[in-house]
C-alpha cells in the first residue's frame, strides 16, 4: 500500500486534504473504514498532537483495489492559527502519520504545516471511498 497527498482545497480557517491509497502489491486488496492520520515532525520522527478524529458524513464501505488501482479519503485540517498560541503550542509538522484501514505500520507522507503540540485537536478524516480523491 502507498499513500500520497491528493488534491487539496482551502477555505476560511482549514485546508482539506485528500490522501490517495494506492494498492502496490500484484493482488487485490481491501479498505475498509478510517485510515489513522496525524500529523508528526521531528528526528525521530514523532506525532504532534492528537490524531484525527472520524468525519462520518459518508458512510464506510468496502472499497476493493486491484493492482494499481487507488481509493482515497479526505482529510481536514483546521488552521493552528485559530488557537490560542498558549492553549495550541504551534510545532512544525512536516509529515502525516497515517494508517492505512485495518494497518498497524504507518506510512509517512511529506507534508509540511503547523500542527498544535497541545491538546487542541486540529484534524478529521473521512472513510475511505474508491477512486482517486482528484475524480471523486
Amino acid at each position: 500500500m502507498n499513500a500520497r497527498p491528493g488534491v487539496s482545497q482551502g477555505t476560511a480557517g482549514s485546508v482539506y486534504q485528500v490522501i490517495d491509497f494506492t494498492n502496490i502489491s500484484q493482488t487485490t486488496c481491501t479498505l475498509y473504514g478510517y485510515p489513522g492520520v496525524s500529523l508528526a515532525g521531528g528526528s525521530p520522527v514523532r506525532q504532534i498532537g492528537p490524531a484525527a478524529t472520524r468525519n462520518t458524513a459518508a458512510p464506510r464501505a468496502l472499497v476493493t483495489l486491484a493492482p494499481g488501482a487507488t481509493g482515497n479519503a479526505l482529510l481536514r485540517i483546521t488552521d493552528a492559527g485559530d488557537y490560542p498560541t498558549t492553549q495550541c503550542h504551534p510545532t512544525g509538522a512536516q509529515y502525516l502519520q497515517v494508517y492505512p484501514p485495518g494497518q498497524t505500520t504507518p506510512i509517512y507522507v511529506a507534508y509540511d504545516s503547523t500542527a498544535c503540540a497541545g491538546t487542541v485537536g486540529l484534524l478529521s478524516i473521512g472513510a475511505v471511498q474508491p477512486g482517486s480523491g482528484s475524480t471523486s
